[in-house]
């Protein structure tokens, strides 16, 4: 794409429509080439009326507090562990959360995370505009300011940047009587005995940070665990979080929501395996069950955007729409992963390519993430079903091993679902398509593995790598069974 000298006549060269990592990530980038760049960022309430500042899903209801109460999680479980290792603790059963000092410490940060972005933009003279955004045409923006003043931006490229928010399902309460994502991380009270309605990553972490609390867990899971994830690592999740105390009805989905006189809700749900009903009353029910993108809300469709007709997200190439003034980064792209590092990865070369002759496009492949359940789940490039799909199962060798870490002795924890696989080609060198890891810091362990599939790790690489004793990580270098051995892949030791 040829550099854009000036606006042309346009107000700007830029407006980004959405303050969230993707927009930001772009619009910073395009000021550091020398154009003229607006955000345009607003958070309609949630049915809740839970509202947040500048950061867009992940600073503010997303990926930071998530962590941070998936963190306040880990600690109460090493309470356990420091006493087995000499320290003077109280017993557990004596120590207990203090709910509001958690959201309170929680909030703060996200806030002073608002006030930095805030101070960045102006720094980088990005100019930040209050407003809810809209689609006039191909290069008119509407902008709604908080204050309720309208007016029209004119840009010689917009970009979407939006987001999405979450999906209520149509069933009778719902809407009334729930929270999702939205609103779980500023609760002024602990929310008590909690459904969880979804059993995607979100629903899952949910739950397992409140049952980590010492709250009563139920997840609702109307098919499968982690659609889209490897099913064996997704069941050895299911699994590890059944054996903590999680509840989970499987093949079910609700029915009916309906408010107590004590404020508690009573929620009817029928089992699609043999059409039962079954009723439970909660102090909480968390809906978790998707997200929708904000397409339709900017009018994307009216500009003539080509949406996904199932899922309203944006069909688009190289994050060019149809409409060539119109751009597209984030959770709104039909296909692509919904993480913050992809969005602001994508949004600083498509800034590149705009703006500075780049020539770099986004690679949405072998993306790693980690779902931060109790018991973390680690994983870059191709399940096992999705290789065996794409390339025939006699195409296919699965290296596998359970292992113990280190730490899990002393306080005898179970290490029954520590557990790691390398998916890759049979023939040699044997690429690797795939790298899971179940246990302690997943995320930590598979960034650095992320970078070697990127540049083509093969398993006899991986093989001739010396681990770093004793670390978890370390256990990919030493795999060496594969499932169609059918060896039993328990280790006998720690250093076995």
């Amino acid at each position: 794409m040829a550099p854009v000298g000036s606006a042309h006549g346009y107000d700007y060269d830029l407006v980004v429509i959405g303050g969230g990592s993707g927009g930001l990530a772009a619009a910073k980038e395009a000021v550091l080439l020398g154009k003229k760049v607006a955000v345009l960022d607003f958070v309609e309430p949630s049915p809740r009326g839970t509202t947040w500042g500048l950061g867009g899903t992940c600073v503010n209801v997303g990926c930071i507090p998530k962590k941070l109460f998936h963190q306040a999680a880990l600690l109460g479980e090493s309470l356990h562990d420091a006493g087995c290792f000499g320290w003077n603790i109280p017993e557990r059963k004596s120590i207990t959360l203090d709910w509001p000092k958690l959201r309170e410490s929680v909030q703060n940060h996200i806030k002073s995370v608002n006030w930095v972005l805030r101070v960045e933009l102006r720094d980088k003279k990005v100019e930040y505009i209050n407003a809810k955004g809209t689609l006039i045409d191909a290069h008119t923006v509407h902008a709604k300011l908080k204050n309720g003043t309208e007016k029209e931006l004119k840009a010689n490229h917009i970009l979407l940047a939006m987001g999405g928010r979450p999906i209520y399902p149509d069933v009778p309460g719902a809407l009334e009587n729930c929270i999702s994502s939205d609103d779980i991380f500023s609760l002024p009270e602990a929310p008590g005995k909690t459904l969880v309605i979804g059993a995607g990553y979100i629903g899952l972490e949910c739950a397992g940070f409140l049952n980590e609390f010492g709250m009563d867990a139920t997840v609702m899971v109307r098919s499968v665990v982690l659609r889209g994830f490897d099913q064996q690592m997704a069941n050895l999740i299911t699994e590890e979080m059944t054996s903590r105390g999680v509840k989970f009805l499987h093949k079910s989905v609700p029915v009916s929501m309906e408010k107590q006189a004590d404020g508690k809700v009573k929620v009817t749900w029928k089992s699609l395996a043999d059409n039962s009903v079954s009723s439970d009353v909660f102090d909480t029910i968390l809906m978790a069950t998707g997200r929708r993108p904000l397409t339709l809300e900017v009018r994307a469709d009216q500009v003539g955007v080509k949406l996904d007709p199932q899922s309203h997200k944006v069909v688009s190439d190289r994050e060019l729409t149809n409409v060539p003034s119109i751009f597209a980064v984030g959770d709104i792209l039909q296909g692509k992963p919904e993480l913050t590092p992809v969005a602001i990865q994508a949004g600083k070369l498509l800034a590149q390519r705009l703006y500075n002759n780049g020539k770099t496009e986004m690679d949405y492949d072998n993306v790693a993430t980690t779902v931060f359940t109790p018991l973390e789940y680690g994983c870059c490039g191709l399940s096992e079903e999705t290789a065996i799909e794409r390339y025939g199962e006699d195409k296919i060798e699965v290296y596998h091993a359970f292992y113990k870490p280190t730490e899990f002795f002393v306080p005898q924890r179970s290490p029954a679902r520590c557990y790691i696989k390398v998916v890759c080609l049979r023939n040699s060198p044997q690429k690797v398509l795939g790298m899971h890891y179940m246990g302690p810091q997943g995320g930590e362990v598979m960034q650095g593995y992320a970078a070697a599939i990127k540049m083509g790790l093969t398993m006899e690489v991986l093989m001739d790598t010396v681990g770093i004793h004793p670390t978890v990580s370390e256990e990919f270098t030493r795999l060496w069974i594969t499932k169609r051995s059918g060896i039993d892949p328990t280790p006998q030791s720690c250093c076995s």
